[in-house]
Order: C-alpha cells, then sequence, then structure tokens
C-alpha cells in the first residue's frame, strides 16, 4: 500500500438478519485474516465476542481491516437493530460508503429504510449486496425491483447470480463481464456466461451504462447517440459514479458458502470511493473541512469501548496529517495534552499493534485515553474541533437505582463511564425528582446497560417507576391566618400572619408585603417570604413545587420577647398551607411538544392512536416523497416512553423528538390518583 489512494473505509449496515457479521466474516476468512470462517449461528463469530452479542446479535460496530490487490480495506460490521443504531451511523460517519446487506429472502426491511434516509441525509454513497441467495425462497430480481421501487433508479447491478436457491453456485460479473463459479466454499474459478442469463446480463449491462456515463458529458452524448462505451471508460467513470452517488451498485452472494466473496473483495478495491471522497467534516461553530484540509494530525473518536484487560479503546478516524505510536496530541474538548502509547488493527477483539506511520483517512484503534471520550477531536495543535456525528437522540427514559445499600455509592461511577462509552445513552440526575435518569434509544438497549453492570462491573441495579415532575397551583383567591405559639418555659415562640394567595398564571411566584403600622415588623417579613417559599417547594396537596401564585402578607402581630425569625417562618407555612387549600388546588402536568415522522401508511394509526394518550394533533407536513411529519401536544405522563408505542404503530419505521412544554391542569379524576400514589409512597 502506498498512500491515502490505497485506503478503502466500508461500513456494513442493514437490519438485524441480514448477514452483516456473516458478510464480514466470509471477507476476513477470503482474505487469512482470520484462520476459521466465523458463525453468529454457533456463537463463533470473530466479531460477535461481547456476551450479549453472542447470546443475542451484534450490539457494537467492530472493525475487520483486511489486504487485497495492494488495498487496504476496513471494513466496520455495525448493528442492524433500532436500538443500537447509534452504532450503525457511527460505522457511516468513518467511512466512505455504506455497502448495505440485504436479505434475499426478506428484501429491503424496517432499518434498511431508516438507515438508507440517514445515509441520504450523510450525503454518503452507498452498494448493495443482496445477501443469503442460497436460502429457500431467495429472489435476486425480486429483491432488486423492490429496492428500485424504495429508493431509485439509480440501483443498478454489478453481479448477477447464476442459480437460485440452493444451486446458487457463482456470479456474473457486468463491469467486466465475466462469469465466476464456486462450489462448497472453493474459491471462484471463471467460466462461460450461461446461455440463459445472457438477455439479463445484457439488460444490466446497458444499465450500468447508462448511469455510469452521467459522470462524463462527453461520453453521456455518446451513448445517447448509440455509441457502446468501451471497457477503459466504463471502469474509469465507474468509481466517480458510485463516488458521486449517480450509481448504487448492487452485488450478489452468500456469506456462508462465500460464493461471491472474492467478487465482492476485487470490484471494492477497484471502485470503491477512497477517503479523499468523503462529505467535508462539520466544525464545531460553524464551517467545515474538507479531507485532510489541515497539515498536521487531527482526527475524531466515533466509538469508544472497556476491554477488561486492555481498558479504554479508542477507534479514530484520522482526517489529516498522520500520526505513529508515540506521538502526542490535544484533546480539543479537555484542552490535555494525551499520547498514543500503541496504534492497534482489531478485528473483533483481537488487536494487532501498527509499528508506522498512519495516514490520513485511515481507521485506528487507540488504547487507554482515559480522558478522551467518543466525539472527540484530537490534534497536534489542539485548535480544531469537529462537531459531533449526527447520532440519534434518546428518547426512552429510565428510573435506575442500585439493588443493594452497597452498590449505590459504586453506582454513579460506573454509570458515568458506561455513558462516557456511548453517546447513546445520556445520563440525568433529577434533583426534583430525587432519581438518576438513564435515557437510551429503547428497552433492549436499557437491558444490555443493566446486564453491563452486573456482568463488567459487578454492580446491580434496577429500573423504578419514573417520577413525573407535576407542579401544584391554584385556581381562586383565599386567605388565612398563620399562627405559631409555643411556650415550654423560659424563652418561648410566638408569630402570628394573616396572608392572602391568587393565582398568577406563568407568573411565577411573587410576595407582595402589604404591611403597615408595624404589625409586622420589618425584620421578621423576610423570615415570612422564606416560610412561603419552603412550603412551596414541598408542596400541598401531592408534595410536589407550587407555582404561579401570588402571596400578600397584609396583616399580623407579634411578641415582642418571644417572636422570632423562625417562628414567623412557621407561621407563614401554616398560613400558607391554609390559604392554599382553600383557593382551589389543583395538581399540573408537563406537557411534551412531539414531532412524529414516518411513511405515510402509517400517519392514520399514529393520529388515531393520539387521542387514546390524551394528545392533540396540532399539524402535519410533508418530510421526504412517502413521509409525514405530524406534530402533536401530549402529556408528558403519557408518552415518556413512545419509543415503545411508535415502533408498534409504525412496524419501527417511525421516529421522533419530544421536548416539554409548559403546563396544563389535569383531568380530576387523575389528580384524585396522583394524590392517592403520593400519600401512598409516604
Amino acid at each position: 500500500m502506498s498512500g491515502m489512494k490505497d485506503i478503502r473505509n466500508v461500513a456494513l449496515v442493514g437490519h438485524d438478519g441480514a448477514g452483516k457479521t456473516s458478510l464480514a466474516e466470509a471477507l476476513l476468512f477470503r482474505k487469512k485474516a482470520t484462520d476459521r470462517l466465523g458463525s453468529v449461528a454457533t456463537g463463533q463469530s470473530n466479531l460477535d465476542y461481547d456476551p450479549d452479542e453472542v447470546n443475542r446479535y451484534t450490539i457494537n460496530l467492530s472493525t475487520a481491516p483486511v489486504e487485497h490487490k495492494g488495498k487496504r480495506i476496513n471494513f466496520i460490521d455495525t448493528p442492524g437493530y433500532a436500538d443500537f443504531i447509534g452504532d450503525a451511523v457511527a460505522g457511516m460517519y468513518a467511512a466512505e460508503i455504506a455497502l448495505f446487506v440485504v436479505d434475499a429472502v426478506s428484501g429491503p426491511q424496517v432499518l434498511t429504510d431508516r438507515l438508507w434516509r440517514i445515509a441520504e441525509e450523510m450525503k454518503i454513497p452507498r452498494a448493495i449486496i443482496i445477501n443469503q441467495l442460497d436460502k429457500e425462497r431467495a429472489d435476486f430480481n425480486a429483491t432488486l425491483e423492490a429496492m428500485r421501487a424504495k429508493y431509485g433508479d439509480n440501483l443498478v447491478p454489478a453481479q448477477i447470480p447464476i442459480g437460485k436457491e440452493a444451486d446458487f453456485n457463482g456470479v456474473v460479473n457486468i463491469i467486466r463481464m465475466e462469469a465466476y463459479m464456486s462450489k462448497d466454499g472453493v474459491k471462484a474459478e471463471r467460466t462461460d456466461i450461461p446461455e440463459e442469463l445472457a438477455g439479463q446480463v445484457e439488460a444490466a449491462r446497458e444499465a450500468l451504462c447508462d448511469r455510469t456515463v452521467e459522470a462524463d458529458e462527453d461520453l453521456m452524448m455518446q451513448f445517447l447517440e448509440g455509441e457502446r462505451i468501451g471497457q477503459e471508460d466504463l471502469e474509469r467513470l465507474l468509481a466517480l459514479a458510485i463516488a458521486g452517488r449517480n450509481v448504487v451498485p448492487v452485488f450478489a452472494g452468500s456469506a456462508t458458502n462465500l460464493v461471491g466473496i472474492s467478487g465482492l473483495l476485487d470490484e471494492i478495491a477497484a471502485f470503491f470511493p477512497y477517503p479523499s471522497k468523503h462529505p467535508d467534516f462539520k466544525l464545531v461553530g460553524g464551517g467545515s473541512a474538507k479531507f485532510n484540509e489541515y497539515p498536521e494530525f487531527t482526527g475524531q473518536v466515533f466509538k469508544t469501548l472497556s476491554d477488561p484487560y486492555v481498558g479504554r479503546l479508542s477507534f479514530v478516524k484520522v482526517i489529516s496529517g498522520e500520526i505513529s505510536p508515540g506521538s502526542d496530541f490535544i484533546n480539543s474538548r479537555t484542552g490535555k495534552k494525551e499520547r498514543a502509547p500503541h496504534i492497534l488493527r482489531m478485528v473483533g477483539k483481537e488487536s494487532t499493534p501498527v509499528g508506522g506511520t498512519v495516514l490520513a483517512g485511515d481507521i485506528i484503534v487507540i488504547p487507554k485515553l482515559n480522558d478522551t471520550m467518543t466525539n472527540d477531536t484530537l490534534s497536534t495543535a489542539g485548535d480544531v474541533t469537529y462537531a459531533d456525528m449526527p447520532l440519534p437522540a434518546p428518547q426512552y427514559p429510565v428510573a435506575i437505582a442500585a439493588k443493594t445499600k452497597a452498590d449505590e455509592d459504586k453506582l454513579g461511577s460506573v454509570l458515568r463511564s458506561v455513558v462516557d462509552e456511548d453517546p447513546s445513552l445520556i445520563m440525568d440526575r433529577n434533583e426534583e425528582t430525587r432519581q438518576t435518569v438513564i435515557y437510551g434509544l429503547g428497552d433492549t438497549a436499557i437491558d444490555v446497560l443493566l446486564n453491563k453492570l452486573k456482568t463488567r462491573y459487578n454492580v446491580e441495579a434496577e429500573l423504578l417507576p419514573l417520577r413525573i415532575p407535576y407542579r401544584e397551583t391554584i385556581r381562586k383567591t383565599a386567605q388565612a391566618q398563620g399562627k405559631h405559639k409555643k411556650q415550654s418555659g423560659g424563652s418561648g415562640q410566638f408569630a402570628d400572619t394573616w396572608m392572602r394567595l391568587e393565582p398568577n398564571p406563568g407568573g411565577g411566584y411573587e410576595f407582595i408585603d402589604e404591611i403597615v403600622g408595624g404589625r409586622v415588623p420589618r425584620q421578621f417579613i423576610p423570615a415570612v417570604d422564606k416560610g412561603i417559599q419552603e412550603t412551596m417547594e414541598a408542596g400541598v396537596i401531592a408534595g410536589y413545587p407550587f407555582v404561579d401564585v401570588k402571596a400578600a402578607l397584609y396583616d399580623g402581630s407579634y411578641h415582642s420577647v418571644d417572636s422570632n425569625e423562625m417562628a414567623f417562618r412557621t407561621a407563614a407555612r401554616i398560613g400558607f398551607k391554609a390559604a392554599a387549600e382553600a383557593a382551589d388546588p389543583v395538581i399540573l402536568e408537563p406537557m411534551a411538544e412531539l414531532e412524529i415522522t414516518v411513511p405515510e401508511e402509517y400517519t392514520g394509526a399514529i393520529m388515531g392512536d393520539l387521542p387514546t394518550l390524551r394528545g392533540r394533533v396540532m399539524g402535519m407536513d410533508a418530510a421526504d416523497p412517502g413521509w409525514q411529519t405530524i406534530k402533536a401536544l401530549a402529556p408528558y405522563a403519557e408518552v415518556v416512553n413512545y419509543t415503545i408505542q411508535l415502533r408498534s404503530l409504525s412496524a419501527g419505521t417511525g421516529s421522533y423528538t419530544i421536548k416539554l412544554e409548559g403546563y396544563e391542569q389535569v383531568p380530576g379524576d387523575l389528580q384524585k390518583k396522583i394524590i392517592e400514589a403520593a400519600n401512598s409512597e409516604d
């Protein structure tokens, strides 16, 4: 390998079960990067090594670098489950092309659609392999047509399968017009193109040329005038057409039977984009930077893992300059200097040290960067900060607590360590509700978190009902006396207050001093104000903070010896509570603004369901072609876990954003239940 043009970074993405990890295992095995063909089905995968992955499915991205025909190809295997979509996005961010792996039986599925839209937004080129063509009911043509209907007619076959289902044993290479056959995992041998495929092959070649020549205006005119495009021109332009997103090449294969794997490697090496074709990198504060724009080393951490033996591992995309083992650099977030004691390449959990210089465009792993997290920018000068990756925001909150007293002290620091590794998790300590809240992308992600705490850190945690931050207020004006009198030998305590409460919608808390004639001495009035605020914090009817009230102190009395600040604070608490109870107190609930984006066919189900959540549809806008965004307002308590509801209603295709926006009075029957629940906690 001689330079940056000899690097290929390819993210393997798609729906769970399509065979992404099996494909990566096949590519590694074919290039002898591993000594055995890893199997997901038997739990013997080289890339799915985490216990949760062995028992479930891929939950972390992993790298699979191979050398082929003078090119270093860094494959990034990514999860295919919605709760771990953040790693799929990170993999695409670090790559120059997304290779979508699609099951030949099921066709494009839910996460395929979602990731395709994200790749479109990221302006990243795409390719497709229709995998598992040896399975019963596998159909290359039907799958291709289903994808073209969804994703556009720039999807063109670069390979066509020879044989169907159990008889699938080869491919026709449309780019080079060559056929290759293999059987039982033996390396493919060149053969004649089967006569029965001649028509299909010719049509595919025409479609490939038609799309490819769009990269050259002169050749396009010649092609439209009926001239045949030469092989040299086709191969020269195909790489440009793929990088320019004019062509999405579609390959055929079976990862488990190793059919089509060698041909796929050939085309990746020859035609997939190299790092300089990467979309510009956005910068913090605005603007962007092209690949290798800076002379010094810059890189961005796109994944962090903790290894029980090696420690923290930072996966870095080298964006400019070069780096060697022992290099120093600065983390722009912390301003601290870090050092790369070693530079690694990793196949799953197995690492190989890099001895020399790593060029811009490559993907490496740096161990033991303890102050470095995912999304951090590393650079020689420390004056560059790349913007965070466009990861989906976690919207699924759960309250978490240690199961035992012994684990209470450890849980906070352990959670912080896990969250620092994974930006698809957010931790928040809500002092109002006195709960530690974790936000994830779904219930499965939370389940994996709990298991990780137990198996990796020996901390057992449990989930608790999430407390909703309700509020209390009044709807009427009322007044009451608050009197505190205590005599128990020696100095006593005496304070007498009369106060009036009025609703103050949207105005917060106001204290009004209406005392005249010294009925309450000046020095005690601040104590009355403080006593009122203490009562408001604790609530009156259900223990939730009181809001939006005017409190006027208009009369009172005192004792020249027994009155003091503490007595007036106590009297104020008594008076406020009495007045509030007489002023028609009510509970307010936080409202949530939702923006729900779904395919058009699911809009009816979403809009029909929102009223059952006491929600109101506020509007609807067209999103991408075939998609709608529904704007709604609903009580937060009803949609706090809307992730699961939406996944069910939209067959996993929908996404949403949520933010709290104001408070509204809860219905009377619900208020009664909230008060009863609060009393039962006491």
